[in-house]
């Protein structure tokens, strides 16, 4: 009893110490809270983005203005990620009836889960897909080869299912050229986006195409160089570009 009298005294005279220590302790300043305003839009912004994953407010107006096509209009919808979000169709094929779908920084899963808004209730008579290079960039997290090529084989089965023809695009080639700009930001391009995973996918799709009735448009092998890179076109640029937010 006398031994746990003792020890209980001195946790006190310990706590009364500490105590007393504390108090003595001049208060620390408070941290700097300048970036707070610019922490919470970006929460914000993560926030939103979380809300619409797929993003189906991006074109939600503009289908819901497209008139429905004519018996003879041959309308075609291109979909996929920045390369077609950034391609001024009209400029390119003026007055055709082409519609671009494409979400710059978009992976496959995202555009199947759009694919019905976005494609099938614009009744197309063809859908042409590119679409891979932000999965093998990891931009929403890692994803196998075969992943990718469920997304892209449900799309073209749900394209068909409508007597919608299928033309799958080849994923393009990485460019040496925006790879300059690319390791200003400290990114490996070919370590975020290896040259092979983007030939095996390739092959694939071909293969896919050849055995399931849709069109293999080949951009690699007509823009590739004898290094794999893109070579130097006048619209590189365009083409091609860095990992996307």
């Amino acid at each position: 009893m006398i031994k746990h009298a003792n020890l209980i005294c001195s946790i006190i005279i310990m706590v009364s110490f500490s105590v007393l220590a504390l108090a003595q302790t001049p208060a620390e300043k408070p941290d700097d809270c300048s970036q707070l305003p610019a922490i919470k839009k970006q929460l914000d912004s993560t926030k939103a983005k979380l809300a619409d994953w797929p993003q189906f407010n991006r074109y939600r107006e503009a289908n819901s203005k497209l008139s429905t096509p004519t018996k003879d209009e041959k309308r075609i919808v291109f979909m996929g990620d920045s390369i077609t979000d950034l391609w001024p169709l009209d400029q390119f094929f003026a007055g055709k009836p082409y519609v671009n779908r494409g979400i710059s920084g978009q992976i496959t899963s995202q555009m199947l889960v759009r694919f019905w808004p976005d494609v099938i209730n614009l009744n197309p008579k063809v859908v042409v897909i590119l679409a891979g290079i932000n999965d093998i960039g990891g931009n929403h997290g890692p994803i196998t080869l075969g992943m990718i090529e469920d997304n892209l084989a449900a799309m073209a089965d749900i394209a068909h299912a409508h007597q919608i023809r299928v033309v799958f695009a080849s994923v393009l080639p990485i460019s040496d050229e925006i790879n300059k700009t690319i390791e200003k930001l400290a990114i490996n391009p070919n370590k975020e986006r290896p040259q092979e995973q983007i030939k095996q996918l390739n092959e694939w799709i071909k293969s896919y195409c050849a055995t399931n009735g849709c069109i293999y448009l080949d951009y690699f092998s007509a823009l590739v160089d004898e290094k794999g890179a893109m070579g130097k076109t006048p619209q590189t640029s365009q083409m091609s570009h860095r990992k996307d937010n």
